[in-house]
């Protein structure tokens, strides 16, 4: 049987996505996954054994030159690779139009389906004129967790239960020498998002992190844009011993998380990589509800906070110190 997953964006949503290949690998061995992503995530979803073939695509590059020849070419090259083989089954679980235009460009094998979504998750971004597109829609609850949606999309279509603890399947990345890593254990502090909503306050990352240096583990601090790389160097300002980091690739960024000791970080898609490998993670949440993608399939995550009520410092501090054991 060939699948094809279109799960194109964003970096957490792809992420909460992977369990749904694991799933289907376990019910059907021979199954052989395709993934249709964004360029920028390719390699991220390589670092999964279930996965036999990614296909590019660049809507965020494209929509800005949409009329060169370049862009053109580009885009007839990738629908050329859509194409280059029939699948049994594709799937959209983004429930969007651009993502539902993908899935009908894909070349089905005689008596295929195109199985996306048949609504809205509360607060989610579904577009209903998606439908238009597919074979079979599969209704979920308002309330349905990110990674259960779309494993209960496929259990749906295939004809199983997804019975299990959610398998994101995630390989640990080539071996790299990067110079900015340190040689003993150290916390991540994933403390950069792009809704001033979602952040959770500079005086509480500083106290969280002097408590951290006390105890001999020094806080590293990533960041992703020119203000949240300000921010990291205040934070840096007040916690001793705490390193602001270089921009990291998406990888550098992956290595980082696969080797932290701790990682204490805002609803962001890196956050939810580190849950996605069961490292001690601390989620906070801020203003996005915690229902949505509270990493719940392991001991070592732990989440605290909520749409409109952000934790307390101490709360954050007791779930660290009680991870660090």
């Amino acid at each position: 049987m060939k699948i094809l997953i279109v799960r194109v964006s964003s970096l957490g949503d792809v992420v909460h996505n992977m369990p749904m290949a694991a799933d289907i690998r376990r019910h059907f061995p021979d199954a052989r996954i395709d993934w249709v992503v964004e360029e920028a995530y390719t390699s991220l979803v390589r670092l999964n054994p279930h996965i036999r073939n990614i296909i590019p695509i660049a809507l965020r590059r494209w929509r800005k030159t949409l009329f060169s020849a370049a862009t053109r070419a580009e885009m007839a090259a990738f629908r050329r690779q859509l194409r280059a083989e029939p699948y049994d089954i594709v799937f959209d679980t983004q429930g969007l139009m651009k993502t539902s235009v993908v899935m009908r460009m894909a070349r089905l094998a005689p008596g295929g389906r195109r199985v996306g979504l048949a609504n809205a998750t509360e607060g989610s971004g579904y577009e209903p004129l998606s439908r238009i597109f597919h074979d079979q829609s599969i209704k979920v609850g308002r309330r349905t967790h990110a990674v259960m949606r779309a494993r209960l999309v496929a259990a749906d279509a295939l004809g199983y239960r997804p019975d299990c603890a959610a398998d994101f399947a995630l390989g640990v990345p080539e071996p790299q020498r990067l110079p900015w890593m340190p040689a003993q254990p150290y916390a991540v502090f994933f403390h950069g998002t792009a809704r001033a909503a979602k952040q959770w306050p500079q005086a509480e990352w500083i106290r969280l992190g002097r408590s951290l240096s006390e105890r001999g583990l020094p806080v590293l601090l990533p960041w992703g844009s020119p203000a949240e790389q300000q921010a990291a160097q205040a934070l840096a300002a007040g916690i001793p011993g705490a390193r602001v980091l270089p921009a990291l690739p998406l990888m550098e960024a992956v290595a980082l998380v696969q080797q932290a000791r701790l990682v204490v970080g805002l609803d962001t898609g890196l956050t939810h990589i580190a849950a996605a490998y069961c490292k001690p993670t601390v989620e906070i949440y801020c203003d996005s509800p915690r229902w949505k993608t509270e990493g719940n399939w392991s001991p070592n995550i732990i989440n605290l906070g909520d749409g409109g009520a952000a934790p307390r410092g101490d709360e954050v501090l007791a779930a660290a110190q009680r991870l660090l054991g």
